[in-house]
């Protein structure tokens, strides 16, 4: 059973990936890490940990936990992985990974000199509905690829609240435009070669409240919008030649939507629906990280996947300084 600690009781680990590991069949949440030691013992005894530490250095150099989960603001991710690496603990840290993808370099060397595994939390890479988009993208159920739509959008103007917090790596491309640009590379297996973008930011909070991207992946297009000032959406389609796919919620299934999938054919006269009932994205992502860990070689999300996704992002926020001007990836 591989052991985990947290560090922080941040609200992603409380609500998602906590109660993931508990329900989990191959790991156990060994200790919780916070620099509040009472709020470190309060949600140890709510999910059963067995340790609680009131340093974050104090659970790293415990002999207590095989691995860490990082929900930390963006702004500490590449610092603390790099920490929790350095003590020989495997690290499945939050997205995003990191604020430009040059400082994911200095991970993958950690990563390699101590033999630990090290990877960004993409949930949505685990979810059967993405791994079944893949496989219908693949083969041809919708002929030739040509066209990708997406959107992600919700509303909260909270000051407090990390992601309007632009010192803390707030802001709605690091937050939520990672998920169409990682769904679209996940299933087709191509990177784009250009962006454009109108990125507008919060007047208040300087962070990107609103964003509208082009990517160019060469035989096919992916148009994008997303903002944390819009009423709550998410939507992604897959247009072909022969038929559509939608996925009805793409990033929070269960919450936007049900776990379903639709394919329809080239004249709209035949949906077939695919639906994964009970699945848990959250609960698949720890599995898979815990079972990679103790050797076992399936796919999981890497740091050179990180890097790329990540260079998307870079290009996106250039982009939107050049006035609708193409901006390389």
């Amino acid at each position: 059973m591989f052991r985990w600690g947290i560090l922080s009781t941040a609200k992603i680990g409380r609500e998602q990936v906590i109660p993931a590991i508990v329900d989990a069949e191959n790991g156990v949440l060994a200790a919780i890490a916070s620099r509040d030691l009472k709020k470190a013992r309060a949600l140890g005894e709510r999910f059963g940990a067995q340790h609680a530490f009131g340093s974050y250095e104090e659970m790293l150099a415990s002999d207590t936990i095989d691995g860490v989960y990082i929900p930390l603001p963006t702004s500490q991710h590449v610092e603390w992985a790099a920490k929790a690496a350095e003590a020989g603990k495997h690290v499945l840290v939050e997205k995003p990974l990191a604020l430009n993808a040059k400082e994911i370099a200095r991970l993958i060397k950690v990563r390699n000199r101590k033999k630990v595994l090290v990877s960004e939390a993409f949930m949505v890479t685990y979810h059967p509905q993405w791994i079944k988009v893949r496989e219908l993208v693949q083969s041809g159920a919708i002929g030739t690829l040509r066209y990708v739509q997406g959107a992600f959008t919700y509303y909260n103007v909270d000051p407090k609240n990390m992601r309007n917090i632009l010192a803390l790596g707030g802001g709605a491309l690091p937050d939520i435009g990672v998920y169409p640009t990682v769904a679209t590379r996940f299933v087709t297996g191509k990177e784009p070669k250009r962006v454009q973008a109108t990125v507008e930011r919060d007047k208040k909070f300087k962070t990107d409240n609103y964003s509208s991207i082009r990517a160019d992946f060469g035989d096919f297009e992916l148009s994008f919008y997303l903002s944390t000032q819009l009423a709550n959406r998410q939507l992604m389609v897959l247009h072909g030649d022969k038929g559509f796919i939608e996925v009805h919620a793409p990033f929070n299934a269960g919450l936007y939507d049900h776990h379903r999938v639709s394919l329809h054919n080239q004249n709209h006269t035949q949906e077939t629906v695919f639906r994964f009932p009970g699945a848990s994205q959250y609960r698949l992502q720890v599995e898979a990280f815990a079972r990679v860990a103790a050797g076992s070689k399936e796919p999981l999300f890497t740091l050179e996947n990180s890097v790329l996704n990540q260079k998307v992002i870079d290009a996106i926020f250039r982009a939107g300084k050049k006035n609708g001007a193409w901006e390389k990836v």
